[in-house]
This record gives C-alpha cells, structure tokens and sequence, in this order.
C-alpha cells in the first residue's frame, strides 16, 4: 500500500517519543502488504474498526489512534489524523472532513 503522508506520523511521535516504535511498525506493515479490502485488513490488524469513511488504528497498546482514509482499489492510504487515546475520546476528529 501507498502511506500518504509519514511526515504526519514523524511530527507526531516527536511530541509523543515513545510513539515512534508501534507507529514505525505500523507504517511498515502498511507498505509491505497489499489489503483488498477492510476484511483482509482486519486479518493484521484485529483491533482496527470502521467509521464511515474512516479505518480507525489503535496504536501502541490502545494508547494512540490513527485514522485513515483508504482506497483499496488503488492501494492508497490517506493518514487523516493521529491522536492520543485522550484526544480521540473527545470525538472532534468526526466532524474533521
């Protein structure tokens, strides 16, 4: 899969250091394997969940979430935001478009 954008998650595990590790295996992952669909991406990562349009990623133990858009049939994921458990609990990412 194509992983737009890793700056994204750079700038984040720089204010969260201990980040970097579950978020760099999380990118790999992502760039090794191709997902036909969200089924297929549920074999990887069991704790990822949809809410339309989004795949949300539990990172780190459940500490951090990513969230994601992603087009299977062009292989392409949009890293939308990352937060900490905290942040995504508030809920304002759904109201991000």
């Amino acid at each position: 899969m194509h992983v737009i954008a890793k700056p994204a998650l750079v700038e984040f595990w720089k204010k969260h250091p201990d980040a970097e590790g579950p978020f760099e295996a999380w990118y790999r992952i992502m760039r090794r394997e191709v997902f036909a669909d969200f089924n297929a991406l549920r074999e990887t990562f069991g704790s990822a969940d949809y809410v339309d349009p989004f795949t949300v990623f539990n990172i780190g133990g459940n500490k951090y979430r990513l969230i994601a858009v992603i087009h299977y049939n062009r292989r392409k994921v949009y890293i939308r935001q990352v937060l900490t458990h905290a942040e995504y609990d508030r809920d304002k990412w759904k109201r991000r478009n």
